[in-house]
């Protein structure tokens, strides 16, 4: 991959990830904009553990601009963008409107003063990933090679993240759709590098410490080798990758795809796993939305190891899941699973599998 490093206009740094042989790129950002001004913070729940962020200065981000005048196409003559160029590749840029910031000023301190509830400063970083400048395709409708593409990018992203001071986890993710959340509907995920391991990172952490001393193995890796073995849930597979879904799955679409070599994070697959992966992934996602004939709304998470504790413990995986239980019904989040995180699926994972085996 070619890498090339630029800043917007308001110092933000803008890095393009393009095929061989690609123009140089040059383009300036001709827009006149005030410097960023993030004033994150996050407070720690006294009652759970778990920290809490706060980013109010995010109301005023973009929200749903029509299609010409999407900030993540590439810049027009009249129409500049966040991507000064008139095409690209891949591109990743610090967010505008980042939940998490590397300036953000302010000292450890409690609310009101009173020592029961930690509050930091917000400090990380947030960067967002544009998968291509064509903006009414898909992640679905990639190549193998743009999204080899988009995984070296990741992988680029997720060292450099884990060299930020403070940077705790970096998580990869796309929104896609309206039904999730989507503000932008060009086809971009973002990259977060939090000031903390995020507690479902914890809980997982926890889990494999336990079953680790228990039975002297990484759990995952027991649960992949099970969901080979069985192939009740299995979706897609390739010679370094399998997709299935959970045998606990929450969500209406849940599917995990998962290496078959234990490694930590993103940076450390290998050419070969890389490509593989390309090819289970597009299959998944192909699946996904042959399913009801339509797009399908998801979130896709990339699960890494925490950068500086407990690696040894981390079984990189991507988990792919959609509230989207028909055609034209949601899977809500109420009661039971917002209030006490007790989830009831209306399908069995074998039902969800089948479904998806049969969409191909």
């Amino acid at each position: 991959m070619k890498r090339t490093v630029r800043h917007l206009a308001d110092g933000r740094e803008i890095i393009y990830f393009d095929q061989p042989g690609a123009p140089d790129r040059v383009a300036e950002d001709t827009r006149d904009l005030p410097p960023v001004s993030a004033a994150s913070e996050i407070r720690l729940d006294p009652l759970t553990g778990e920290w809490v962020a706060m980013a109010a200065h995010r109301q005023t981000r973009t929200y749903k601009p029509p299609a010409d005048l999407c900030p993540l196409c590439p810049s027009k003559p009249g129409k500049p963008s966040e991507i000064p160029e008139s095409d690209y590749d891949v591109v990743v840029f610090e967010n505008r409107f980042p939940s998490f910031a590397e300036d953000v000023i302010g000292e450890p301190s409690t609310v009101d003063g009173l020592g029961l509830v930690q509050v930091r400063p917000g400090r990380g970083r947030c960067e967002v990933v544009c998968f291509t400048s064509d903006h009414d395709g898909a992640f679905s409708r990639l190549s193998p090679k743009q999204v080899r593409a988009v995984v070296d990018a990741w992988a680029d992203r997720t060292a450099a993240l884990s060299e930020v001071p403070g940077v705790e986890q970096v998580f990869p993710f796309e929104n896609r759709g309206e039904e999730i959340g989507v503000t932008l509907s060009h086809p971009h995920g973002q990259i977060y590098g939090y000031p903390f391991v995020t507690p479902k990172t914890r809980r997982m952490l926890d889990v494999a410490r336990a079953y680790q001393a228990e039975h002297g193995r990484p759990v995952l890796g027991d649960v992949l080798a099970a969901e080979r073995k069985s192939g009740a849930r299995v979706v897609a597979s390739g010679e370094h990758w399998t997709a299935y879904v959970p045998p606990a799955a929450r969500w209406p679409i849940e599917v995990h795809v998962v290496p078959h070599r234990q490694v930590p994070d993103i940076p450390a697959l290998t050419d070969a796993e890389r490509d593989d992966f390309a090819e289970v992934y597009l299959d998944v996602l192909r699946r996904c939305d042959a399913l009801y004939d339509r797009p399908l709304p998801y979130i896709a998470a990339w699960h890494q190891a925490p950068v500086r504790r407990d690696r040894e413990l981390g079984w990189l995986h991507l988990e792919l899941f959609s509230v989207l239980r028909a055609k034209d019904k949601l899977k809500y989040l109420a009661g039971s699973e917002s209030g006490m995180a007790v989830w009831v699926n209306d399908a069995t994972p074998e039902q969800i599998a089948e479904k998806l085996r049969a969409a191909g």
